[in-house]
């Protein structure tokens, strides 16, 4: 037995070392960013999760994403001595927290609504950003409110403020809801008479019928909306260091310039 106990002893060192080799080849997490006190699911990155595209918070232009909630991100990241990686996953996965439990991002910037609903799976940073529902149909359709929409379409995207917006009026006003995937597919629906509108926040259809002069945005709805970063249950450290660095953005003028970049004026409201 004591020669056993002997073997035993003088293998320890070699399976410790074993096992730290094993751990040195796992995907990196809780890496800690500097001295913020702020741990990071990969080392020297901010990982954001969004869901593209969502013009002009976020979108592909070439090999790059850009857009208002990158630029935003980009001010975090910099805070921390850290760059910004983009994950581009369902946006349900975001707001159900299964982005966050699988240590895919430490945080989401997708033009998310606040919801309460949302809150039960998911944390979010103070708000940074105000939108109402709005209502995009084909130049010239004469469609002006969701009545005016009885015996046709409205295409909404899933898992939106503006899918549940949607559904909530579609029986009194006698209209059909077809849901999409994405805001472009939705949005495409619209030109091609797939749909006949589309329901979704105001700063987005505004951007598209800006590029598609054959649509246009006819009406808005004052749903009082307002967008938060997005970020696991709990990550107090993480929340604590966005809500910093949004409020000086916002007091520096940081915030404006980057808000005009994108919507081509001030801010109404911060």
């Amino acid at each position: 037995m004591a020669s056993r106990t002997r073997q035993l002893m003088a293998m320890i060192p070699a399976l410790g070392l074993a096992v730290m080799a094993a751990s040195g080849c796992a995907t990196p997490v809780n890496q800690p960013a500097g001295n913020s006190g702020v741990t990071l699911v990969q080392s020297g990155k901010l990982v954001t999760c969004t869901h593209l595209s969502y013009k002009p918070f976020q979108f592909s232009q070439g090999d790059e994403t850009v857009g208002f909630d990158v630029d935003l991100v980009n001010l975090i990241a910099k805070d921390l001595g850290v760059t910004q990686q983009i994950f581009d996953t369902p946006f349900e996965t975001i707001t159900s927290g299964t982005s966050f439990s699988a240590n895919q991002c430490d945080l989401a910037a997708a033009g998310m609504t606040i919801t309460d609903e949302r809150k039960q799976a998911i944390d979010f940073s103070d708000p940074y950003f105000d939108a109402s529902q709005a209502l995009l149909v084909k130049k010239g359709s004469n469609i002006k409110s969701l009545a005016d929409l009885k015996g046709k379409k409205l295409g909404v995207q899933q898992d939106t403020t503006g899918e549940k917006y949607g559904n909530d009026n579609a029986a009194a006003n006698g209209y059909t809801v077809v849901q999409f995937e994405d805001l472009p597919l939705s949005e495409t629906a619209v030109r091609t008479g797939a749909v006949d509108a589309v329901i979704n926040d105001n700063g987005v259809l505004y951007d598209y019928a800006k590029e598609f002069p054959d649509t246009e945005v006819t009406t808005e709805f004052e749903t009082g909306e307002k967008y938060g970063i997005g970020l696991k249950k709990g990550n107090t450290a993480l929340q604590a260091k966005v809500n910093e660095v949004l409020k000086k953005a916002k007091e520096n003028g940081e915030y404006d310039k980057i808000y005009e970049k994108w919507f081509g004026k001030k801010p109404t409201s911060k």
